[in-house]
Parts: C-alpha cells; structure tokens; sequence
C-alpha cells in the first residue's frame, strides 16, 4: 500500500494575502464547500486573531466542514492560539497551526528577539496549543533560510512538545529543488524524533520553482503533506499550485508511488470559482486548468490526438472536471435540467430560492444568448444576487449612446438602500461614462486600481466578465460582472465591488 500524501488548502488564509484577493466570509465558505467537495485534507480557513472578519469566516466554516481538517493559523503567542481554538469550536476536525520566524535575519530584524528566546517562545506555544487540540501544526517562518543546527533544536524541541505536523516553509521562494528536498532530508535525518511527526513543505513561487521544490521534498525529502493554493494564488508571485501538484502525483504515480485522496473532477469547478471570486483570471497556457491546456494547434499534434489521445495528452481532459460537450444548456432547458448542470460542474447552492434565483438568471441569459456554455453557468450562480448576501447597490437598467465624433453618454439606473435612483454621465467611453454616473451619486471617492475584462467564452456572442478592483482608506476589493453586454458588465462589477466597500466586515489582510 503506497504512502498518502497530504494536501493541505491555504487558498482561504495565504491565498488570501494576494493584495485585492481579501473575500468576504460567506465566500470563504462557498469556496471551502467546493473544497470539501474536492476532498482536500486540509482547509486552512484563515488566521482567527488577524481581524473579526477572520475569526467569523474560520468559525463559519468550522461549523459547516464536516469531512475536511478545518484550520486555523496562529502566531506563536497564547493570545492567538486561545483565538484560534475558540473559532475552531463545533468542527469536525480541527488544526491549529501557529508559526514563529526562525531564520536569523527575521529573528534580529523583525522579531528583535534571541535564538534562545524563539526557541522558549516555541516549545511554549505548541505545549499551549497541544493542551487545546489534538492537532498541531508548526512551521519555522523562513525555515528554508535557517541554520541547520538551530533549525534541528527547534523541530526536536515542538515535535516533543506534542507537534503533530512540521511544516519547513520556504516563505520567501529562495529554495532550489534539489537543495531543498536535501535540507528536508537532512533535517529528518538528524532529528531524533522526526519519525513522531508528519512532515511538510509549503513553497513559494518568487523563482517559479514552487511545484518542483515542493515535488522535491516529497520525494527526496520525505514530506507526506503539501501545502498549496487553488491557481497557485497567494502573495507576490503566488504559492504552490494545488491541481499541478495534485495531478503531477496522479499522472506520474509510477515515480511518487503515493495514494492521494483528491476528487480530481472537481479542480476546474474550484479553479473557476477562486478566479470568479478574487478576479484573479488564470492564464491560458496556465497547467490543467488554463483554456489551453488540452488544446492542440499543431497539425502534427491534431493528427496524433485524433489517432489516439495518448500521443500527446498525458491526461484526460475529463479527469479534472472538463467537458467534452461544452454546449449544454438553451432557453428551452428546464429547471431539473439545469439543477442536473450544476450537480455535475460541483456548484453546490444554500437552498432552493438560490437555485431557483440562479435559474430565472438562467432563462434571463437564454433569451439572449442561444448557447449556454458551462462557464456561463459557473459566472451565473457567482453573482452575489444569487445568494443571500445583503447589498446595498443593485443593478436595474443602463442605456448608453456612442457615436464616432461624439462624447458617449450613459444614464444608469440601481438601487441604492432599496430605493431606485437614475444618474447619468459623459465619459471617454460607454464604459467609462456608466461608472462615472455610478459614482457621481455613490461619492465613494474610491480609486480604481484595476478594471479586466475576460470572454467567458470563445465567440462574439459570449458573455463579457468584469473585475474591477477598488481602494480607499487601505481597503481593497474585488468587484466581478457577467453580461453578454460588456458596458452592463462593467457596472455590474463596479456595483459589486461598492457593496464590498461598503460591508462593515472587518478586512484585515493575515500576516506571516
């Protein structure tokens, strides 16, 4: 029987530290629902202590998980771990993870403490945590950048203290693969009780080496559990790549020669939803789950595939949740139909007045849209409409004229605390005209620091997805509009992103 190799999610808390990434907290839970689904191992929820809207999402999620480990991070101080196991409270399985920098340049600059004292400051707080959960989790913040014989007393020392799991992050994504699955090794090596302990890695992408050193360290070093994000999201240039690592392991199982426990045809659903919600768009040629992944432009290539699909696919498209048929619903599709849809793309709604929210927006788009792709289906049921999240903006209606020669106009009507409100505005643009009379009676005084636009599909006719990012006063947000108009889409995401900005929830980004 082959070893199993751990997956830990830290989509929810490291991902989140991506700037304009921050989700509110029932996303949080949409996302680890879709998880779950994924039969992650390990759902880290956030980082209680960081903020109130923290402590909310993980308790939230905590309650809701039944088959994954919920988590909980937590610096190396009683006052985080006492929040973390408070949050933790009613789940299933539960994990605190709390950290402390050990790297001597972290420990003289950021910390200003000594080696001896972080060493105490550890011990203490796995001791801590460990009389409050069963599991836990330490990491040596930097450990990558450590020196060895310190690094060596500090696992020995929380590993004796009751550490269920040690993590050796490479926070900074400085590490090689070869170099790292050796100091991996190395240290497991010369720690009398490694073997009491589940080893892991969690690797950033700075260098573009995450997957690999990650790779490395399970199979040169030893680590039976990964840490990653869905898309690789995280700060910086990301974290390690959840669906790379997941079916590097899956297609190449001859050389890992471990089990892993993931529900691979749930990745591009979970792919999609991370990019929908924090209006990070994944890239074409991005591995698995990227539009181009499994498609073939070369003749040659073309030729082999249709000969047999093994010539140049190592996988299969519909192992990670593509379809083969990607037409699958129109205007004269019932709700049973549709209901079917959304059982097989993995999107999970709260009850039936979301479903059947989602399928009036359904028939809405059928009506002027005459094929209905899967990526419709997936922006569709995104829309906070759908679920029961309180706005404060609501889109009504927008009309627009432009004409070469002449100034666009737009006159947009939304809902403003319930009531109905019409404004109007000139702009460079249609687009640029809507939002400006959105905000000439709004006043958010909010700058725009992003505005993308992605086809959710390949045709003329496809449905435009708008992510328009604001800040003011230190927050930043995400808004995300679907509309086969692009100018509606666009007022949509900027409405969406106003309704962020104005939640009273707490958005304190995590730290470490």
């Amino acid at each position: 029987m082959a070893d199993k190799l751990i997956i830990f999610d830290t989509t929810l808390r490291d991902g989140e530290q991506s700037p304009g990434a921050s989700m509110t907290k029932d996303e949080k839970l949409r996302i680890a629902r879709q998880l779950e689904r994924l039969k992650v191992d390990v759902i880290e929820a956030g980082f209680a202590a960081s903020s109130n809207g923290d402590f909310e999402a993980v308790q939230l999620i905590a309650r809701a998980i039944r088959d994954s480990t919920i988590c909980s991070l937590s610096r190396a101080n009683d006052r985080d771990i006492s929040r973390a196991a408070e949050a933790l409270q009613g789940a299933a399985h539960s994990r605190i993870h709390t950290f402390i920098a050990t790297s001597a340049l972290h420990m003289e600059k950021k910390l200003r403490m000594t080696p001896e004292q972080v060493l105490e400051q550890a011990r203490l707080s796995v001791r801590f945590a460990r009389n409050l959960v069963a599991d836990v989790e330490f990491s040596p913040e930097d450990g990558y950048r450590s020196d060895m014989d310190f690094l060596c007393k500090v696992l020995e020392a929380t590993i004796a203290e009751g550490a269920t799991t040690i993590n050796v992050p490479d926070t900074v994504g400085y590490a090689v693969p070869e170099l790292y699955g050796t100091f991996i090794k190395t240290l497991r090596e010369r720690i009398p009780n490694s073997d009491k302990a589940v080893w892991s890695v969690h690797c950033h992408n700075d260098l573009g080496m995450a997957v690999a050193n990650s790779l490395a360290g399970v199979k040169m070093g030893g680590a039976r559990q990964v840490e990653c994000t869905i898309n690789g999201l995280g700060e910086r240039a990301g974290n390690c790549s959840l669906e790379e690592i997941v079916m590097a392991v899956k297609t190449r199982q001859d050389y890992f020669g471990l089990d892993i426990g993931i529900d691979t045809r749930h990745i591009l659903a979970a792919s999609r939803m991370v990019s929908q919600t924090t209006g990070f768009v994944v890239q074409p040629n991005k591995a698995v789950v990227g539009a181009n992944a499994f498609a073939h432009a070369s003749g040659i290539h073309q030729d082999g595939v249709l000969k047999a699909r093994d010539t140049y696919e190592i996988m299969r498209a519909e192992d990670v949740g593509w379809s083969a048929n990607k037409i699958v619903l129109g205007k004269l599709s019932g709700r049973n139909a549709f209901k079917q849809r959304l059982q097989e793309l993995g999107v999970a709604l709260e009850s039936e007045a979301d479903i059947n929210t989602a399928f009036a927006r359904f028939k809405e788009l059928a009506d002027r849209k005459s094929e209905i792709f899967d990526e419709d289906i997936l922006a569709l049921v995104n829309d906070e409409s759908v679920t029961h999240e309180k706005e404060q903006f609501s889109f009504v209606s927008l009309s627009q004229h432009s004409e070469t020669g002449e100034r666009p106009h737009a006159a947009i009507v939304f809902t403003a605390l319930g009531k109905e409100v019409r404004s109007e505005s000139d702009g460079n643009g249609p687009v640029d005209a809507s939002l400006k009379a959105i905000e000439s009676h709004v006043k958010s005084g909010a700058e725009m620091v992003l505005y993308s636009v992605n086809a959710i599909s390949g045709s003329t006719e496809s449905q435009g997805e708008v992510t328009v990012r604001l800040q003011n006063s230190g927050r930043v947000v995400n808004g995300v509009g679907a509309d086969p108009d692009i100018v509606v889409a666009s007022a949509k995401a900027y409405l969406s992103a106003l309704n962020k900005l104005q939640s009273k929830a707490d958005r304190v980004a995590a730290q470490g």
